[in-house]
């Protein structure tokens, strides 16, 4: 089962543009405590470039695609 600490990381991981290994985010200081935390934890994981956002490693882009393609499977359920 997923835990909301997940659905807040996995939430967070579709955020990040995936047309572009140049393009990344920024979580500011002011964001939702939930934001704040998944990306803390997307960064300590070696998911993202940085503790704020940045971008997606390597694991984070194929993390990133295998999250949207969940996203998009079960929209079409509904």
């Amino acid at each position: 089962m997923f835990t909301q600490q997940m659905m807040d990381d996995l939430n967070l991981l579709v955020k990040f543009p995936t047309e572009s290994m140049l393009q990344g985010i920024k979580v500011h200081h002011d964001a939702d405590q939930s934001v704040i935390s998944a990306c803390n934890r997307l960064y300590a994981n070696g998911i993202i470039s940085q503790e704020d956002g940045g971008y997606l490693t390597d694991l984070g882009q194929d993390l990133s695609h295998h999250a949207n393609v969940l996203m998009q499977a079960l929209k079409g359920s509904q």
